[in-house]
């Protein structure tokens, strides 16, 4: 047993908040590389900020991060936002093993989950963020029905997110649950994860089980169908 899982454990004991589980799934095949990549890498260190400065959700959410190329990698675990750094991403892998990813993700979702229930912590529904400019290079269809599962049990909420033209719609769409994807606008990450942020924000402040609206409106910012 690690001494960060212990420290992680101790983190429940000491704030037994309800916690919001994000896991943002990070698209870094070799078609990000460049400005995808360096804008991709400064919107989610915009994310932390943001969260880390409002008093509320600081307490309430837990971020890990999977990245997906050839392959997939835990980049952060779930942790105190105050004693995370965001890691550095880059984009040089030849595949976008896309199935492997969410598959790492919607596994870390679940372990912390068992994890909170171990500590007696409460919990909201589980958030994944899936981005990605290209469509995958292996099977999908075995997780994607288990979103799906999850999503019907409202035991996952997913926001599937297009980078740029190539990013297959119709693709996420099967690893979405239902939701809509959407096209990123540009490289308009900052956009998204200050919207993202906001509506971490908004449920921080809610009860579990709360039926939360998240601002639609403000979703054309940074996002098309």
């Amino acid at each position: 047993m690690s001494d960060d899982y212990i420290l992680r454990q101790e983190e429940l004991v000491d704030n037994p908040t309800a916690r919001i589980p994000i896991c943002l799934v990070l698209d870094v095949s070799g078609s990000m590389n460049g400005e995808p990549i360096a804008e991709l890498e400064s919107g989610v260190q915009m994310f932390f900020d943001a969260i880390r400065d409002d008093d509320v959700a600081q307490y309430s959410a837990e971020i890990c991060i999977v990245t997906f190329g050839e392959g997939a990698k835990k980049a952060l675990d779930f942790a105190a936002i105050t004693r995370q750094e965001t890691p550095n991403l880059s984009a040089v892998d030849p595949r976008t093993d896309m199935g492997a990813g969410v598959t790492l993700a919607l596994d870390l979702l679940e372990a912390r989950k068992t994890e909170y229930r171990n500590a007696g912590v409460d919990y909201f529904q589980p958030w994944m963020v899936l981005m990605t400019d290209g469509e995958p290079t292996d099977d999908i269809s075995t997780v994607a029905s288990r979103i799906t599962s999850l999503v019907n049990s409202k035991s996952l909420t997913v926001f599937p997110i297009g980078i740029g033209a190539s990013a297959n719609l119709t693709n996420l769409k099967q690893l979405s649950g239902g939701r809509q994807p959407l096209r990123l606008k540009g490289l308009n990450f900052k956009q998204f994860f200050l919207w993202l942020s906001q509506s971490v924000s908004r449920v921080s402040q809610s009860m579990p089980g709360e039926d939360i609206k998240l601002d639609t409106a403000g979703i054309s910012t940074w996002g098309t169908v």
